[in-house]
Parts: C-alpha cells; sequence; structure tokens
C-alpha cells in the first residue's frame, strides 16, 4: 500500500466506531450456508395500506429498467452479471416492481421472476443475499404476499432469508442499512408466527427504536444529510405505521408504537418540505438524485392514507434546520437552501459529498442554481468528480476538495462548520458561516461565506483567510437556463427571458460548459459560471439581481 493511501485509510479509520471494526473483520470470515428449515407458521395480517408508488421497473416479462438501464432478468447469471455495476445488481434483487404503479397489471411477470429468484438463488455467495438487497426484497414480497400471494416455495425462501438476514446484520456500515435491516426483521416477524419469528420482531424492533432515536435529528432530518436518503428512510417509517394498523396483535402495545413511529414520520416530512423546490423535487446535497425514492409530493399522499396530516411549506421567509445544518429562505420570487453543517455522521460519511456552505437557488419556482448532483456510485474519477467540491455551488482552493473525499463512498478529513451567524431584521436578512475544511493545506485557509438577501438581489461574499494559489467559486446552473457574458457581467435566461443578472465585485467572472446529474445514469449539459478570487484581495462578493 503506498504511504498516500495509508494516510487516508488511517485517517478514516480513527471515525469508525468499535461495532463497525468488529462487523467488517466478521465478514472477511467464509459465508456459512443457509438454513433451510421449515418456515415459521403464518400470522393472520391485514393487507397493507397503498404504499408511496416507485416508477415501474419491469418493461417486459424478462426486462428491467434501473438506474436509467435496461437490462435482461433471463438467466441465472443475470441476477449478478459481473459485467453490471453493482448497484445495477443490487436493484435487480429489489424486486421495488412489486411497490411500483401498476404492479397487479404486471402481476404475473412478478410472480415468475420470484419463483425465478428462488431457483436461481440457492448459494448465498451472489450479490442478492448481500443483508441491503434481502432486505428491501423481504419487505416487498410480504407485501406482495399479504395482496396477491406468494407461492409456497416463496414463502419457504422467505424464512431462509430472514433467518440469513438475522446472521448478518449489517454492523460495519450502520446507518440507513442497519434500519433497513431491522425493519426487515420486523415484517419477517410479523409476517410469520412462532418463537422463531418472535425473535426477529423483537430484535428488529429493538434495533429500530435505537436506530431512529439517533438517525433521525432533532429537526427531523436524517443523519446522513442527503434528501434522497432522508426520503428512503421516511418511507421505512411510514411503512412501519402501515404494518402496525394491518396487524396491532403482532406489537406490544400497538397504538404507542403507531403514535410514536407516527410523530417521527411528521417530523421528518416538515424537513423535507423544507428541502424541496418549487418544482416538488429535493434538493441535490450529498448524494442526492431523482426517482431513487418516492418523491416529496408521493409520500405525503402515503402519509395521509395512514392518518397523518403532510405538512405544507413553512411559511416563515427563514428557516433554519439548525440539526441537520441546513437554512432556508423564502424570499419574494426566489427560494434558496443553504448548507451550513456537517457533511454527516463522523463514523458515517459514505453518502457525504465535498459540498460545505453550497447553495441552491430556485426563482419563479424553476431551479437555477444547483449542485451537481449523483449519476454513478462505481468507483472511478467520475464518481470523484461528482463527489468534489467543484462539482458543487461553493468555492474551490487550490484545486483540492474542501472534505478529502476518495474512493467510492470514504471520507477522510473533513470540513467542520464554523461559527454560524444568522440575522433577520429591519436592516435585511443575512446568515454566514466559516468552514475549516482547507486548514489542512500548507496555507490553512478559513472559508466564510455570507448570503445577504435584499428585495431584489442576492450577494454571496466570500473571505478567505490564510495562503493559497487559486482559488475557484462556481454557480452550476440548472440545464434549463443559458449564462452570457458581458462586460458589465452574465445574464441567466430561461427562453430569453432573464431570470438574474449577474456581476462580481473582487473577481473576475468567466463561463464554461458542465454537467448536471439529476438522476443515475442522467448527465446533461450546463453552464457554470466561475469567478477568480486574488490571492493578494482575498475576498470577492457575486451580485446576483432581478
Amino acid at each position: 500500500m503506498k504511504s498516500k493511501e495509508a494516510l487516508l485509510y488511517a485517517r478514516t479509520i480513527r471515525h469508525l466506531r468499535a461495532v463497525q471494526l468488529l462487523g467488517r473483520a466478521k465478514r472477511v470470515l467464509p459465508a456459512g450456508g443457509v438454513d433451510r428449515r421449515p418456515a415459521p407458521l403464518r400470522r393472520p395480517c391485514e393487507t397493507l395500506a397503498r404504499p408511496a408508488l416507485r416508477e415501474p421497473v419491469l418493461v417486459g416479462p424478462t426486462r428491467a429498467r434501473m438506474l436509467g438501464e435496461e437490462g435482461e432478468l433471463l438467466t441465472p447469471k443475470d441476477w449478478d452479471d459481473p459485467d453490471r455495476p453493482a448497484l445495477w445488481r443490487y436493484h435487480a434483487n429489489y424486486f421495488d416492481d412489486l411497490r411500483a404503479g401498476g404492479a397487479s397489471r404486471r402481476a404475473k411477470w412478478n410472480d415468475d421472476l420470484i419463483e425465478r429468484w428462488v431457483d436461481e438463488n440457492s448459494s448465498a455467495r451472489t450479490i442478492g443475499w448481500d443483508p441491503y438487497p434481502t432486505s428491501l426484497r423481504i419487505v416487498n414480497w410480504v407485501r406482495w404476499g399479504l395482496s396477491q400471494g406468494l407461492s409456497e416455495a416463496a414463502i419457504e425462501s422467505l424464512a431462509v432469508q430472514a433467518r440469513t438476514l438475522r446472521a448478518n446484520l449489517e454492523w460495519h456500515i450502520l446507518g440507513n442499512h442497519l434500519l433497513a435491516n431491522a425493519k426487515a426483521l420486523v415484517f419477517a416477524g410479523t409476517f410469520f408466527r412462532g418463537e422463531e419469528a418472535e425473535a426477529w420482531h423483537r430484535k428488529g424492533m429493538s434495533l429500530v427504536r435505537r436506530e431512529l432515536a439517533e438517525q433521525v435529528l432533532a429537526d427531523g432530518g436524517h443523519f446522513e444529510r442527503s434528501p434522497m436518503y432522508h426520503s428512503l428512510v421516511l418511507e421505512d417509517v411510514l411503512d412501519l405505521v402501515a404494518l402496525v394498523r394491518a396487524a396491532p396483535k403482532a406489537f406490544d402495545r400497538p397504538d404507542e408504537v403507531e403514535a410514536w413511529l407516527g410523530s417521527i414520520a411528521d417530523r421528518m416530512g416538515a424537513w423535507l418540505v423544507a428541502m424541496t423546490h418549487p418544482d416538488r423535487d429535493i434538493a441535490l446535497f450529498n448524494d442526492a438524485a431523482f426517482g431513487q425514492a418516492p418523491s416529496p409530493a408521493a409520500l405525503a399522499e402515503y402519509a395521509r392514507r395512514l392518518g397523518r396530516t403532510a405538512p405544507e411549506p413553512p411559511g416563515e421567509r427563514l428557516t433554519s434546520l439548525e440539526a441537520s445544518g441546513y437554512v432556508r429562505v423564502a424570499h419574494g420570487p426566489i427560494l434558496a437552501i443553504l448548507d451550513v453543517g456537517e457533511i454527516g455522521p463522523k463514523y458515517l460519511p459514505g453518502h457525504a459529498h465535498a459540498d460545505t456552505l453550497s447553495f441552491e437557488v430556485s426563482f419563479d419556482g424553476r431551479r437555477v442554481i444547483t449542485n451537481g448532483g449523483t449519476s454513478v456510485y462505481e468507483q472511478g474519477d467520475e464518481r470523484l468528480r461528482q463527489r468534489s467540491t467543484a462539482a458543487h455551488s461553493t468555492v474551490e482552493i487550490d484545486g483540492e476538495s474542501s472534505s478529502e473525499i476518495w474512493s467510492s463512498f470514504r471520507v477522510a478529513r473533513r470540513a467542520e462548520p464554523l461559527d454560524l451567524r444568522i440575522e433577520d431584521g429591519a436592516e435585511g436578512l443575512s446568515v454566514a458561516c466559516s468552514h475549516d475544511g482547507y486548514k489542512r493545506l500548507p496555507g490553512k485557509v478559513i472559508h466564510r461565506r455570507t448570503w445577504r438577501f435584499a428585495d431584489r438581489s442576492i450577494d454571496v461574499e466570500d473571505t478567505l483567510t490564510g495562503r493559497f494559489d487559486s482559488a475557484i467559486a462556481r454557480l452550476h446552473l440548472h440545464p434549463d437556463f443559458d449564462a452570457s457574458l458581458g462586460e458589465q457581467g452574465a445574464v441567466v435566461a430561461h427562453e430569453r427571458r432573464t431570470a438574474f443578472d449577474v456581476r462580481v465585485d473582487g473577481g473576475q467572472l468567466t463561463s464554461e460548459r458542465g454537467t448536471w446529474h439529476p438522476g443515475f445514469g442522467r448527465s446533461l449539459p450546463n453552464d457554470q459560471l466561475l469567478y477568480r478570487i486574488d490571492p493578494a484581495e482575498p475576498r470577492a462578493t457575486c451580485h446576483i439581481a432581478w
């Protein structure tokens, strides 16, 4: 191992918890066989409330469209084809089409695929037996079994999957993965009955209680600070509410359990609404992409079907999501969402981007300034680029990212937010925050950014304290908007209609073409505005006026 890579490992591992290290050590041991004892008896259970619907996956009896790419599920190899990205293979084993719109019309296709999966995945060494796809598949099969029915072979397999999952919980990862494991055990323990099923249920509920207490922050946000993963966890909570309603006898004090889960869902729903643009989709901070989780509107409708009151967008012009580190400003035709928080939990930064002090802006209901989004998880240059500071609307120093991202899901040294100040008074509204992510560089730079909101403008002031050779601030524009440079600055327009005029004091404004990634497998060309900050005069103000 090269010395640089060894240092990255050391700076990454020091943040991990002991249980993660033990879990990783366990995973290098030879995998045991599957336990094929007969399945426990079924428990009476009502059909679950209709979930937040996903986009259909199956486009034919054996053909699926996932992550923007179509492929066949025609042979045993296709469940774990090494020529396909790991995430595509994961999705092939989720069976998400069972909870997609129009699934009942594709019942024959889905039933045939379930039977084939049972026949063609007898070995627990394929990717489909990894704990995460196993967890999602268990929940989807249980839902399908309660509404459409499962064959005896599928029911036997479901029990085997639950046993295998119980023995292989994702302690090495924790976070949303462990919560998904716990939810699946609760679903399996509710679907079946008997001593073994009760043990699954108890373990699952114990983990659900513990993980939700840690993972859902005081402001309702999920602790990984990704609106996409927040949406997935909110879906998990709503699914558990639906399960309690369908099988109350499986739970101790079901009314209390439902009320507790419902209150968490309410807080998470309010957070999600605050982090949603007027186009009704999520802000793109950290790993976030459209289409991987149910939309905010679909989740709100699901909550209403379960008797919860779906939250409305905040009525105040300023909403500070203090625990998760985001600030929402609704100011006339502007909606701005600012990132002034940590990149995520110290022991779980796998879905973090180096996006500290980035921001997104919608104008008259249209997304204009954005972050770069996420289209790949596979290790490589493109994954690193999409996680880099340069792919976000913030400041890059000396070609480095504000947090030391590496590999596909790793972060060594991280930016820490400093000295957040929010002022909302007679003189206007301003938000200021610093971070120390560049303090690891020789010049030990501290970046401070201040957003000032006036009646018809936003001023974004960047101040850099320390030594540096190059500093570049970027504004990534939505592909619907074009940037035209002139002597006085730039005009940002949509179909020849001006949205913003942009000029910079203390920096040279230029533009270049880039790409925006609103979903997996999607890359759209866009314009980016850049301005360089002079090391001799390390302060620049970007004026955005309308």
